[in-house]
């Protein structure tokens, strides 16, 4: 019998996974890119897979936060994390979107982002290793702002190298196993940091985090790296930038993108809460690794537990996903200011935290998917790309305003922040709630 190859193996175990009779088949893809379909579909999913797992391990939302805490940095230097990572990544994309899609082949791009963002990464451990207090929280924001450019790299030409090596039938699949798989290390990764000997290692514990997320960066490199792109066309690359600046008038002209990007931007509350939460727990309850392994924890089944449901409900109302998501933070919010304010007992337990967090990712996830479904429903195809790139580019440059957020917490309190932002989000969801209903089934 002829010897089965590594490619053969490779072929039958994507037939497995593509589960139907046309595996094979290419939809929308070069005809020369057929046969490396197998390749090119397992080297993006495994790099995918490790970037998630990467990105965990060096969350804004969570990671980050608790480090800075251990390191005595100001609170102002969290309120910046997640705007920072989260605009970081958009608004650059806007700027060299033109340029990549001038590129035939836009693979180098994203191997260059992600060098850069391995390099981010030993350096916020070289950071860790050596620094403490405010010189340590600006050496970590600068470095973070690398890495969000370099994010952004990898973003801007991810879509692109997908689009030119995996068919349209087989996209979804890719993404959903890496979901899956991102979401299960994920979950593997929390509860050995909450069940290990690592709770008394201080700063080593954050070294070796971000050495790994490092380390994980140089391995999805040599997969991404094993994808075979082909040179493709270099037309449409036009400058998003611009087309944003150029339908910023629909600000004016336009009461429905007017209102909804207002609701987005004060929705900001939701989403800028998670790195205080964090910092919260980091000083009431469990300050160790396993503390730290807990909220992980929390956050991977948060996502997993309640996607689901506001899927569903999403394609309902996408308006009342929106308002139930921030409402709930609100309530959540103030319930946790005012046991914090009292000294209240239970925040000495770890697990609390962990409960409260998920919670708060829980009320997260559903203004995110809510406000996104939204966009989709309320924009037709002749002014979608135009309602994208001006809602990005406003809530873009206020999120990054709104990062000053941090500065309230080292005059006021942690507690007494968390209360600002639970009203803030409790007027976010009346804001949502009064849009009009755009779903079909509304």
């Amino acid at each position: 019998m002829p010897a089965v190859t590594e490619t053969t193996r490779l072929e039958r175990l994507y037939d497995l996974i593509s589960g139907d009779e046309d595996a094979r088949v290419c939809k929308d893809i070069p005809a020369e890119s057929c046969a490396d379909q197998p390749r090119n579909f397992f080297a993006y999913l495994g790099a995918n897979t490790v970037n998630k797992v990467a990105d965990e391990l060096s969350s804004a939302k969570l990671v980050l936060p608790w480090m800075l805490g251990a390191l005595g940095a100001p609170a102002a230097f969290t309120g910046f994390l997640v705007p920072i990572r989260e605009a970081g990544v958009l608004l650059p994309q806007m700027l060299v979107a033109a340029y990549v899609r001038r590129l035939r082949r836009r693979q180098p791009v994203w191997l260059l982002g992600g060098a850069l963002s391995a390099l981010a990464l030993f350096g916020m451990a070289g950071v860790v290793a050596t620094l403490d207090g405010v010189a340590a929280g600006w050496a970590l924001v600068v470095l973070l702002i690398v890495f969000s450019l370099a994010r952004g790299l990898c973003s801007v030409s991810a879509k692109d190298v997908l689009g030119k090596t995996v068919s349209k039938s087989r996209r979804g699949r890719l993404m959903g196993w890496s979901a899956a798989a991102g979401g299960a290390l994920t979950l593997l990764l929390g509860a050995w940091l909450g069940g290990s000997a690592l709770g008394d290692a201080g700063r080593a514990v954050f070294v070796l985090l971000l050495v790994a997320a490092g380390c994980l960066w140089l391995i999805a490199l040599l997969l991404f790296a094993g994808i075979r792109e082909l040179p493709g066309a270099t037309e449409g690359g036009g400058n998003a930038l611009q087309v944003a600046l150029s339908h910023l008038r629909m600000l004016r002209h336009d009461a429905l993108l007017r209102r909804f990007v207002s609701a987005r931007i004060a929705l900001l509350a939701v989403a800028l809460a998670p790195p205080f939460y964090v910092l919260l727990a980091q000083q009431r309850g469990a300050g160790d690794a396993a503390g730290l392994g807990m909220l992980v924890v929390a956050s991977g089944l948060a996502a997993a537990l309640s996607s689901p449901f506001w899927g569903v409900l999403g394609d309902r109302s996408s308006r009342t996903v929106m308002a139930l998501g921030a409402a709930g933070a609100g309530v959540l919010g103030l319930a946790v200011s005012a046991a914090a304010l009292t000294g209240h007992a239970a925040l000495s337990h770890g697990w609390v935290h962990a409960a409260v967090y998920m919670l708060l990712i829980i009320m997260h996830s559903g203004v995110r998917l809510g406000r996104k479904v939204y966009l989709v429903d309320m924009a037709d195809a002749d002014n979608r790309a135009a309602y994208v790139a001006v809602s990005n580019s406003a809530v873009g440059v206020a999120m990054l305003v709104a990062g000053l957020i941090g500065l309230l917490g080292d005059w006021l309190g942690i507690a007494v922040l968390l209360g600002l932002l639970a009203v803030a989000a409790l007027a976010a969801a009346a804001m949502a709630l009064r849009l009009p209903e755009v779903s079909d089934a509304g």
